[in-house]
């Protein structure tokens, strides 16, 4: 069997909505649609893609639940706000002991960020780093203020993985937002000023195009969030086996 051939007998296996779900995402890519595009209807998809309105339909639900499309009743499909990102992707709010699961994400982010914060320090542009550097304010601003900072904490953190020009770590963002909104439960008066001193030292090193500083202030920052959760832990709130 030729390798035509073989190709041929692989999508030949391959359900026709899938199919077709694939298809109408190679279209969205050709035509470059942007989140809030409105699609053809369903009658033009199948002109266009030679199948029934039928299997337009089971391959918009295919697209819907991969999160690359919504319905809007009587209005029609629109490409959805954040293509193919869906919320809570790995299910981390199934998980039951929070206090382990920040550790984890935590071990996780020691990896990931202190390389995109290096990443960051070669590659910010002057926009990047205005961004950064507002945001990072915006944090301390709120601190000084008793209110909550996590959202913008994680702005914070967004900020710095979007100047790393790096698609892909675009993408790992959720684990990060997830991490911060969930080490609130487990926050102290101290990791509160710790954060603001950490940042800054993030921040200069960043802004000073200082790849090995920006890793290690990173690394700084989130090993005290560690050392803070691993802290709680051993007060008997919930064990970690590490």
């Amino acid at each position: 069997m030729n390798e035509q051939n073989f190709s041929q007998l692989s999508q030949n296996k391959i359900p026709l909505p899938e199919r077709a779900a694939d298809q109408i995402t190679q279209l969205i890519l050709s035509r470059q649609l942007q989140s809030g595009d409105r699609l053809p209807n369903e009658f033009e998809l199948g002109s266009q893609l030679g199948v029934g309105r039928g299997t337009i339909r089971e391959a918009v639900k295919i697209l819907v639940a991969r999160n690359i499309l919504t319905i809007k009743r009587g209005k029609g499909t629109f490409i959805a706000r954040h293509p193919g990102e869906v919320e809570d992707p790995f299910g981390f709010a199934f998980y039951n002991d929070r206090l382990k699961l920040a550790y984890d994400l935590l071990e996780v982010r020691l990896q990931l960020e202190p390389w995109a914060a290096s990443l960051a320090a070669e590659r910010a542009t002057d926009k990047d780093l205005a961004v950064i550097q507002e945001e990072a304010q915006a944090v301390e601003s709120l601190i000084d203020s008793g209110v909550p900072h996590l959202e913008a904490d994680t702005r914070f953190h967004t900020a710095i993985a979007r100047s790393t020009q790096n698609m892909i770590i675009l993408k790992v963002l959720p684990v990060i937002s997830y991490s911060e909104d969930l080490f609130g439960t487990v926050n102290e008066d101290a990791i509160r000023r710790e954060t603001v001193r950490g940042h800054r030292d993030i921040v200069k090193a960043i802004c000073s195009h200082d790849a090995n500083a920006a890793r290690a202030a990173m690394e700084a920052h989130l090993d005290l969030n560690r050392r803070m959760i691993e802290k709680v832990g051993t007060r008997g709130r919930s064990p970690l086996s590490h």
